[in-house]
């Protein structure tokens, strides 16, 4: 697999020199593959929030490198600037962020700081309305005038309007009902098969990135302690629940059965492989 995106012995240290000094990454090497799904994994302060904003330039290493396709993204201006359109963040809540009179407007505001022509801005912002559900009607209107969900999804698309080859999401579907969450995972899941684009999203929820993800990497205390497939990161259960962060409800369950003598040895993390495992046990096929 080709890397994108790397971090290598990334340190970064909040007000250094001062009482309040705090360090928030200790020489983390981190790695994302061109058209991969990743999760990424951690308590709140475990410094996923600030590795994340490395990698679009956002933050500066205190020490260590960021590189965007094989180039240190600090060695350049032009290169930091040109990874913020490659590498596009939607923050935690980003409904927050909206400012513009209109949806067009707010979802054209990423793709007119690129210096594309009105034409090409026009589709990029057509198509990324579409991508996560907004109709055309609804681009004239004050983003204000929606829904909590309507404007995460503007949000949103005022990111893939830029058409990032790496799109990362910090908490996309805090505070949305269950639908809601449905919805939003399957417009990123759209964006990620449709552009190809590597895919970094940032959960608290180990039932979300059980069943979204190809990849997790788990952050604590500044460090990457492990990271792999979902199944090979849940076994991992114990110290996962030492992180403050668990396992997802049908891993625990599962593992209780087995401890109780049930015959399931296939991996379960997500309520698929569970009622898979169930006709299994059954001898259904």
């Amino acid at each position: 697999m080709e890397a994108i995106i790397q971090t290598k012995q990334l340190s970064h240290i909040y007000s250094a020199g001062t009482p309040f000094e705090r360090a928030a990454l200790n020489g983390v090497d981190f790695t994302a593959y061109r058209g991969e799904y990743l999760g990424i994994i951690g308590h709140t302060g475990s410094g996923k929030s600030t590795l994340i904003q490395h990698l679009n330039g956002l933050l500066k290493p205190t020490a260590g490198q960021v590189l965007y396709e094989g180039q240190d993204i600090w060695a350049d201006p032009k290169l930091t600037r040109q990874t913020r359109f490659n590498v596009g963040l939607v923050f935690q809540y980003p409904e927050y962020q909206l400012f513009e009179e209109t949806v067009y407007k707010d979802i054209a505001f990423g793709p007119g700081n690129m210096g594309l022509d009105e034409q090409e801005i026009d589709r990029r912002v057509r198509t990324a309305a579409a991508f996560v559900g907004l109709r055309d009607d609804q681009l004239e209107k004050s983003p204000f005038e929606l829904s909590g969900g309507q404007k995460r999804r503007v949000a949103i698309a005022g990111v893939i309007a830029m058409e990032p080859k790496v799109l990362i999401l910090d908490e996309p579907t805090a505070g949305l009902d269950p639908v809601g969450v449905e919805s939003i995972l399957g417009n990123i899941r759209d964006y990620h098969q449709a552009h190809n684009a590597t895919v970094i999203l940032v959960s608290h929820s180990m039932e979300e990135v059980a069943r979204s993800v190809d990849r997790l990497v788990v952050v604590n205390d500044g460090v990457i302690p492990f990271h792999g497939s979902p199944e090979e990161v849940f076994r991992h259960a114990q110290q996962l629940e030492d992180m403050g962060l668990g396992v997802p409800m049908m891993t625990r369950v599962f593992n209780r059965l087995r401890a109780m003598g049930a015959d399931i040895s296939d991996p379960v993390y997500t309520i698929e492989q569970a009622k898979n495992a169930i006709l299994k046990a059954k001898g259904v096929r």
